[in-house]
């Protein structure tokens, strides 16, 4: 993905974003505002697979685990939703993990749960 269609796509998501927030106001559980930002954005054309799952290795290559990226945009744009009142630095840390264990280099945070909507946009530069 070239940096141009990164931020063309994260536009689109946090507008995306905004427009669900503006109908819903804060208060709702995640799983709802998970379910309309993939509602919304499925109808904008785009690729979502919701709860994807993506495995976490050891340096040797076994399998250590798992997590399920809230959304996955066209398969290479993470997305973690929140409904708390703040965020706080271990969400960053949750979605610079999942940056790192996918290989991905866009992701998202977004949170739905305080009056004024949070958007935060991560670059991940995965170096060997």
């Amino acid at each position: 993905m070239t940096e141009t269609d990164a931020r063309r796509l994260a536009d689109t998501i946090r507008e995306t974003a905004f427009a669900a927030h503006r109908f819903l106001r804060h208060g709702q559980n995640e799983k709802v505002y998970e379910n309309s930002l993939r509602n919304r954005l499925r109808k904008l054309g785009l690729k979502i697979d919701q709860q994807h799952p993506i495995n976490v290795f050891d340096e040797d290559g076994s399998l250590l685990g798992e997590f399920f990226a809230d959304l996955l945009v066209d398969g290479e744009f993470i997305i973690e939703l929140k409904a708390v009142r703040a965020l706080n630095d271990d969400h960053t840390a949750q979605v610079l993990g999942y940056l790192r264990a996918s290989r991905l280099e866009h992701g998202m945070l977004v949170n739905f749960g305080a009056p004024k909507i949070e958007v935060r946009k991560y670059i991940l530069r995965n170096e060997d």
